[in-house]
This record gives C-alpha cells, sequence and structure tokens, in this order.
C-alpha cells in the first residue's frame, strides 16, 4: 500500500469536497429528518389553524402542523409528531392567544398505536369556538329584530292574558317591563354591538403588529437580562479588584508610608526652589549655546589658549638691520567682540 502522501492529491481533494457538500446538505435538511411521524386527522373546518403551528400533548410540544386543506367536506390537517398515541385518540384545534394563533391538541386514548396511514375521523376531532364571528354574528342577528314589533307583541299578550291567574299575569308584566326596557335602549344596544364590531374588527386587523410587538418586546427583555449578567460581572470583578487593592495596601502600609512622606517632603523642596531651578535653566542657555558652537563643526573642539608661549620682550624680527633689534609688545589677542577670528587650535 502506497503513503497517502504519493498519491495522487486530485482525486483525493475531489473527494474532500464531496464529503464535505454531503455533511452540509445534512446540516441543511436535518429538521425533515428529526420532524417524527406524520398523522392526519378530519375536521368540520379549520378554525383558523395554519401550517407551522404546535402540536401538543398534555401542553408539551410533541411537533407541527405540516399543511391544512379541504378534502371533500371536511378539512385535512396533516401533522407531525414525535411520540405515538393510541387508536381512539381525539383532536382538537384550540385558541393559543386572543391575536388568532392556534395549537393542535391531542388526546391520547384507546389500546395498540395509531397508524400514520389512517386518518383521525371527524367524530374524534373538535373545532373551537371563535369569539370574533360569534360577535359579528351575535351583532348582526340582533340587529334584526324589530324591537316595537316585540314590545307591541308583549303588550297584546299581556292584554290577552289579563283574565288567567295573579301568577301569569305577573309574568308577563315582567315580560312588558323587560320588553320596553329593551325598546328604550336599542339604540345604545346597537351601538354597543356596532363599538363591539369595530373592535374585534380592529383587533383582527392588527392581530399581526400585536404579534410582532410581543415578539420584540421577548428580544428587549432578553437584551436586557444579558446586558444585567454582564454589569453583574463587571461589579463583581470590580469588588475584587477593590479587596485586592485593599490587601495590598494594607500589606505594604509599613513601607508605602515612610515613602510617601519622603516624596511629599521632596515636592515641598522642588516647589519652593522651582524659581531657583527657573534661573538656573535661564543662566545655562548662553552656556549651552556656546558649547554648541565649539563641538558642532566636527569630531574635536574649537578652543584658543592664551599667553600658552609667553615672547620675551625684544624680539629681533626677520628684516631688522645694523645689529639693530625692534622691540615688539605682545599683541593683544582679538576677540569676537573686536569683530576679528580667534586663533583656532585643532
Amino acid at each position: 500500500m502506497r503513503p497517502f502522501r504519493e498519491r495522487n492529491p486530485l482525486p483525493i481533494g475531489i473527494a474532500g469536497l464531496a464529503t464535505v457538500g454531503v455533511l452540509a446538505a445534512l446540516a441543511f435538511n436535518l429538521q425533515h429528518f428529526s420532524g417524527g411521524t406524520t398523522y392526519s386527522a378530519a375536521f368540520s373546518e379549520a378554525a383558523g389553524l395554519k401550517s407551522g403551528e404546535e402540536v401538543r400533548i398534555a401542553g408539551v410540544k410533541v411537533g407541527k402542523v405540516e399543511s391544512v386543506g379541504l378534502e371533500g367536506d371536511h378539512v385535512k390537517v396533516k401533522f407531525t409528531s414525535g411520540r405515538s398515541f393510541g387508536t381512539d385518540t381525539r383532536a382538537q384545534i384550540k385558541i393559543k392567544t386572543l391575536l388568532g394563533s392556534h395549537y393542535l391538541a391531542l388526546e391520547p386514548k384507546g389500546p395498540g398505536r395509531q397508524s400514520p396511514g389512517r386518518e383521525i375521523p371527524v367524530s374524534r376531532t373538535t373545532a373551537p369556538y371563535e369569539v370574533v364571528p360569534a360577535l359579528q354574528d351575535a351583532s348582526q342577528q340582533l340587529g334584526k329584530i324589530d324591537t316595537k314589533q316585540l314590545a307591541q307583541s308583549f303588550d297584546t299578550l299581556s292584554q290577552t292574558m289579563q283574565g288567567s291567574s295573579e301568577n301569569v299575569r305577573g309574568t308577563l308584566a315582567g315580560l312588558q317591563k323587560i320588553s320596553r326596557a329593551v325598546a328604550s335602549r336599542d339604540d345604545e344596544l346597537s351601538q354597543l354591538l356596532q363599538h363591539s364590531n369595530n373592535v374585534t374588527k380592529l383587533l383582527a386587523d392588527r392581530s399581526g403588529d400585536l404579534a410582532a410587538l410581543v415578539s420584540d418586546g421577548g428580544l428587549l427583555l432578553q437584551e436586557i437580562n444579558q446586558r444585567r449578567q454582564v454589569i453583574s460581572q463587571l461589579l463583581a470583578g470590580t469588588v475584587t479588584l477593590s479587596q485586592q487593592i485593599t490587601g495590598t495596601i494594607q500589606e505594604n502600609q509599613a513601607t508605602l508610608g515612610p515613602a510617601l512622606k519622603n516624596l511629599h517632603r521632596t515636592v515641598n523642596i522642588l516647589t519652593r526652589n522651582q524659581e531657583n531651578l527657573d534661573k538656573s535653566l535661564k543662566a545655562m542657555a548662553p552656556f549651552t549655546g556656546e558649547v554648541a558652537d565649539f563641538t558642532g563643526t566636527g569630531r574635536w573642539f574649537d578652543v584658543y589658549l592664551q599667553n600658552l608661549i609667553p615672547l620675551p620682550a625684544s624680539v629681533k624680527l626677520p628684516g631688522a638691520s645694523n645689529g639693530k633689534s625692534r622691540s615688539t609688545a605682545t599683541p593683544r589677542p582679538s576677540s569676537p567682540a573686536d569683530g576679528n577670528p580667534l586663533p583656532i587650535i585643532k
């Protein structure tokens, strides 16, 4: 068998890329392999149930609704469940929130195990009572009642039954008062039902916004909780740091006390002599300039040495005749103040 490094790298690279692609595909489609077993149930109506909503058993989520569609005279709901249940299991669509969310509740019953290919019939399913449609229907039906005619009918009935017993007459009189009260409040009841209808329509139209608001509020609370943990850790670290600093000061108090006192004395001395230090620095400026002048021309010093070799009082200068000598005084060296350069010795 040949060593691995002696093989052709092209097939090895192709095989590696293929393996990575398969693993990536499995990762992106993992939810399709972990959805559980698919079942179906027949309902008399959909009642607002949508695909993607939860499937629960005893309040615990076990799957989700895959699809909701019309099949013949009933609604067929396909759902997945990670738990098995008996052959007499009942299914019910329940309202999750007042904003219109639902979930499919399963009530396991019976022996054996429900077959995925066998549909739960309508006799074992229940649709929820919808509040909004009920209020709308009630407002429409109450709006069709002729309250005046109803009051007149009660009046006629009471007049007809005047010859009957006292109990019957009292009952009819009470019904007459009720009818009159209803007739007198007809406009107010109509407005109340109309307003309730408007409120229900507004809630139905704004259900998406309210759901988004609740979701954003949850995210905000999560962010606040995370920031609270970070702030708590910061405060705990600050307390630990203060404890460490306090311990260090206590351990080195005998050394730090004299050192701080000496430092304080030094600062006081420097403060008192601040003017002298300023004058010293100003006086050093000309000297520093001269030093820079005679040391800045190269790797040597430009220095003038005066009267290094003294001259005699009289010197016989060249060109003197008849044996006479010329008395020459020692010349005064020139200085930069005279405008003549000083002789340079290197």
